[in-house]
């Protein structure tokens, strides 16, 4: 099957070129790469892989136009099989060979193991997996991956937006990601329950490990607090229930919003300060929002 890998940016040009070293690594390469830029033109001077085409496209808006932008790489790619990856995340060497092999048996999602590297773990030059294997950590809320093969997920909600491939029909035939959310959060996991409504399938799958390049965090995430509120009512408008409960629970808790699992609305009592946005900003020992 043929393979595009997508990505999508606004800045972080480093972290995509570590995205790109590594896919030149790939024991079976992509067939086309497919990088969508949001707001900006593609960079110069991006690492060349030989053999194989890097198609460039565009998504406009603010905030960040996500779903927008996966929708533009899926239109724009000519693969049978898709693997989103995120542009923070460099690929194992066999991330591209384990998608695609498990995807010719099975119309599922698959989604593969993303370790957290802490600032500083990628030097200048050649990617060091060894070194990458030690430095990364698994996320606390992640179950264990398949040591081989792959091992069915029963909520649909783990999908992962990081890393995960589908097959390009079954993308374009739930209508992609909707694009009425907007900026961050939600709209994976409302894909996800449309995967869940029409039966499709999710697999762990061993082998197509990641791994993601540090950048600050916010904990809570305050300097997306109104991609946030936004996009957790247009979901619960859907689906009659909230996501994102992690985080609303940590605006309830700092007094921002008046919200329970129970409701069905979220109040805003205030919003964050600049200076509770600015110190809600973590440094290099945060690896986790």
């Amino acid at each position: 099957m043929a393979v595009s890998v997508l990505t999508l940016l606004r800045g972080r040009h480093a972290h995509l070129r570590n995205l790109l070293k590594g896919l030149a690594q790939q024991t079976r390469r992509p067939d086309e790469v497919v990088i969508c830029w949001m707001g900006e033109d593609p960079a110069a001077d991006l690492p060349h892989l030989d053999d194989v085409p890097v198609r460039h496209v565009r998504a406009d808006g603010d905030p960040m136009p996500l779903a927008a932008a996966r929708n533009r790489a899926a239109d724009t790619a000519r693969g049978e099989t898709l693997i989103f990856l995120d542009v923070d995340c460099i690929p194992s060497a066999t991330l591209v060979e384990r998608y695609e092999s498990e995807m010719r048996e099975r119309d599922a999602l698959l989604l593969g193991e993303v370790l957290y590297l802490p600032a500083g773990a990628v030097a200048d030059g050649p990617l060091d997996y060894g070194a990458l294997d030690r430095d990364g950590r698994v996320h606390p809320a992640k179950p264990p991956i398949p040591s081989e093969g792959v091992r069915e997920e029963r909520d649909h909600g783990e999908l992962w937006g990081l890393s995960f491939a589908l097959r390009r029909d079954r993308y374009l035939s739930l209508g992609g990601m909707d694009e009425r959310f907007t900026g961050y959060g939600a709209e994976e996991t409302d894909f996800a329950a449309r995967l869940g409504q029409a039966g499709v399938p999710v697999f762990w799958t061993a082998g197509a490990r990641a791994y993601h390049q540090h950048h600050p965090v916010h904990v809570p995430p305050l300097h997306q607090f109104d991609s946030i509120l936004a996009n957790a009512r247009r979901f619960h408008g859907k689906h009659g229930r909230w996501c994102m409960d992690y985080w609303l629970g940590q605006f309830r808790d700092a007094e921002f919003v008046r919200w329970s699992p129970e409701a069905v609305a979220i109040e805003v009592l205030r919003r964050p300060s600049e200076a509770e946005v600015h110190a809600s900003r973590r440094g290099g020992e945060q690896l986790f929002s």
